[in-house]
């Protein structure tokens, strides 16, 4: 079964003030590179949808391994653009697809493999542990022809309404978990 990680790293961290939030420090490296090397750990092939042209972001990821990079000429559009850009670049093979959002923190390895694990033919969403939806979600193959006709920045949530996914809930809030401004970062630190 061929079952891709995408993550989608190709936001403008505009809400943080002019700081990039995929290259603040989490566990003493850059937020992506950690996400990605979380990824890595499940075994599975990671993608990951990059602005186009940003070499800093690229340039964090140096030395992995079995890490495809892919350059998102819609990521100007929000979300969906960068979605469509990482889906069309999956294997043919792929059933489906565990879309991880690069600035959640949170999300541990066992997270992304009990998602993949849960894998049953339909589309998965991770929860809250009170059954609150977030992230990660695992779209199908059959979702992807929807995905593509997408638009704005609310990534797959009209297809995820249509085609509603069997929850898998994670510890906590983590599935809600996600650094968009400087409060945010604020937050998390002293949580953690």
């Amino acid at each position: 079964m061929t079952l891709p990680i995408l993550i989608l790293a190709a936001g403008a961290s505009r809400r943080m003030g002019g700081v990039d939030k995929l290259l603040q420090p989490v566990r003493g490296k850059p937020l992506l590179r950690d996400r990605v090397e979380a990824a890595l750990a499940t075994g599975a092939e990671v993608f990951v949808t990059l602005p186009e042209g940003d070499e800093t972001r690229a340039k964090t990821m140096d030395g992995l391994q079995d890490v495809a990079l892919i350059p998102s000429p819609n990521a100007h559009e929000g979300m969906a653009g960068s979605l469509r850009d990482g889906i069309k670049a999956l294997p043919e093979d792929a059933q489906g697809v565990l879309v991880v959002l690069a600035d959640m923190p949170d999300i541990t390895t066992l997270d992304m493999q009990r998602l993949r694990a849960g894998f049953d033919g339909g589309p998965l969403r991770a929860a809250t542990q009170d059954g609150i939806p977030g992230h990660p979600t695992l779209l199908t193959r059959d979702l992807f022809a929807e995905i593509a006709n997408l638009h704005g920045d609310i990534g797959a949530r009209n297809v995820l309404k249509a085609h509603p996914p069997r929850l898998i809930p994670l510890p906590g809030t983590r599935a809600l978990t996600d650094l968009d401004t400087p409060q945010d970062w604020a937050d998390w630190r002293a949580r953690t």
